[in-house]
């Protein structure tokens, strides 16, 4: 009954964070990585299926298209420029979400498309007219190609290569800011609740060097340094360049209502080793970056609610992990 009235009590905290989290924190201003990121890829999406649909047009209906467009029946060549869309469309959806090559094989393909329509100017069968507004669209949909493949190509950098995974979880928890700050802060006691990391050593003032188990059983390391340090309300990281995890992220302290304890949010985004595949792969092995995350919050309020870390393993059922030196907070 006391497991059931602990993980009842757990759940009613993290619904109750949610719903503070909705109520107390303001909505996060659209980060640079968003802007850079998010917009060309769903422009990049819709210029995918755009290209299947056309390509799909020029396969099953050549005819009918070139009729449409006022160009000679040239059936092989739109046929073979309908296969060249599908291979675009298709690209772009699958090398989502950082489909620079296929969006810019695109522009690569318009430049095709526009040498085409101007040699059918050439022929007496062309219809000027329908020529001419074929022309403008396609004109169009190039200058759609040439800014979302440079808006994804610029936010390479900013979204590391393409592999950031990025994540955002919050749970309450029953001590102070200041308490659960203290703790936190100390970056030394963050292996105690997170399972992943196997330590954390400070080198020097606002860096530290950090070391993880990544996929496989292999560990992976990495030099961070603050970057905002808000006592009892945030501290904000990134590591350094070399690290063989490129991450950054914030932790958030904020005073629950009514002084009933700490709201904890932590917002983070890192390129998992290997990539997309990497990150992959750690979800087919229970590992997805969430859950993870939301397991340490976990640990963290046991640490500091119960001074253990409960367990589920083998028959027994509950196995406590006695946290020590609980002075280090």
């Amino acid at each position: 009954m006391a497991i059931q009235g602990a993980r009842y009590a757990e759940r009613r905290d993290e619904d109750l964070a949610r719903g503070r989290a909705r109520t107390s924190f303001r909505p996060p201003e659209r980060s640079e990585w968003s802007k850079r990121v998010l917009e060309p890829q769903r422009l990049a999406v819709g210029l995918g299926w755009f290209s299947i649909g056309l390509g799909l047009a020029e396969v099953v209906a050549p005819r009918q298209l070139a009729k449409l467009i006022g160009a000679p029946q040239r059936i092989g060549v739109i046929r073979a420029f309908g296969l060249r869309e599908i291979a675009s469309g298709v690209g772009i959806l699958a090398t989502l979400p950082r489909p620079v090559i296929a969006t810019w094989s695109r522009v690569a393909g318009d430049v095709l498309d526009l040498a085409a329509l101007g040699m059918a100017f050439r022929s007496r069968r062309a219809d000027p007219e329908r020529l001419a507004a074929a022309t403008a669209a396609v004109v169009g949909a190039t200058v759609a190609d040439v800014y979302c493949s440079l808006r994804l190509t610029r936010g390479v950098g900013a979204a590391g290569d393409g592999r950031a995974v990025r994540v955002a979880k919050t749970i309450a928890i029953n001590r102070s800011p200041e308490e659960v700050y203290r703790l936190w802060r100390n970056f030394e006691n963050l292996p105690r609740f997170m399972r992943h990391l196997e330590s954390v050593q400070v080198t020097g003032p606002n860096r530290s060097r950090w070391v993880a188990k990544g996929p496989a059983g292999a560990s992976v390391e990495w030099d961070a340094e603050i970057t905002d340090d808000q006592a009892n309300q945030l501290i904000a990281w990134r590591s350094l360049p070399g690290a063989d995890v490129d991450n950054s992220g914030v932790v958030r302290f904020e005073r629950a209502p009514g002084g009933r304890g700490t709201v904890v949010r932590v917002e983070m985004q890192y390129a998992p080793p290997a990539g997309v595949v990497g990150a992959t792969l750690a979800k087919l092995a229970n590992e997805e970056p969430g859950q993870q995350v939301m397991d340490d919050l976990r640990r963290l309020k046991q640490v500091l609610e119960t001074g253990e870390i409960a367990r589920n393993d083998g028959p027994s059922a509950r196995v406590a992990d006695k946290v020590a030196a609980r002075g280090k907070r």
